[in-house]
C-alpha cells in the first residue's frame, strides 16, 4: 500500500512538471490615444474629399474605443461604421475582401448581430497580430469608406509596425 502511495505521488509529480505552463499571455492592445489618432486621421480624409462620415474603432476584440461622426453624419451611418468593424474582427482581413471572398456566405454572416460586410472597414495589425479594426459608413459608396479607414490606419503605421 505504501509503495503504491509512492508510485502515485512520483507520477503526480512528474505529469504536472511536464505540463505546460498556462496562466498570463502577452498581447499587444490598442491604446485609446492611436484609436483616437486613426479616428481622426479617417474624419480628416473623408472631410477633404467632402464627405461626412462616421468611424468607429474598436479594440481587438470588437468592443468600440472610439465612436466618431461628423456633423452631417447620422447614428445609421454609426451603425454601419461599427458592423464593418466586426466583419473585420471577425475575419482579420478587410470587410471588402471577406465580401469578396465569401460570396455565398455573405447573407449569413450579415445575420450575425452587428456584423455587416460591406466595403470601408480595414483591420489594424502590429507585427502581423490583430489589435483592432477601423470602420468608416457614409461617404458615397464603400470604396470612398475603405479609403479614409485606410488613411486612418496609415497615419498610425510606423507605430504599429515598430511599436514606439
Amino acid at each position: 500500500m505504501k509503495n503504491s502511495t509512492v508510485i502515485a505521488t512520483a507520477l503526480l509529480l512528474l505529469s504536472s512538471a511536464q505540463a505546460p505552463a498556462q496562466g498570463l499571455v502577452n498581447t499587444r492592445q490598442l491604446s485609446l490615444d492611436m484609436a483616437r489618432s486613426v479616428a481622426d486621421a479617417a474624419i480628416e480624409s473623408c472631410r477633404k474629399k467632402g464627405y461626412q462620415v462616421s468611424v468607429v474603432v474598436t479594440d481587438r476584440s470588437g468592443e468600440p474605443l472610439v465612436v466618431m461622426r461628423d456633423i452631417y453624419s447620422n447614428r445609421y451611418f454609426t451603425e454601419l461604421a461599427h458592423g464593418k468593424t466586426q466583419a473585420v474582427i471577425m475575419a482579420n482581413t478587410t470587410s471588402a475582401e471577406l465580401r469578396k471572398n465569401r460570396p455565398d456566405m455573405v447573407d449569413e454572416l450579415n445575420l450575425l448581430d452587428g456584423v455587416k460586410v460591406l466595403a470601408g472597414g480595414v483591420p489594424l495589425q502590429a507585427a502581423g497580430s490583430l489589435v483592432g479594426a477601423v470602420g468608416v459608413s457614409g461617404a458615397p459608396g464603400g470604396d470612398l469608406d475603405e479609403a479614409c479607414a485606410r488613411a486612418g490606419v496609415e497615419a498610425v503605421q510606423e507605430t504599429l509596425e515598430f511599436g514606439e
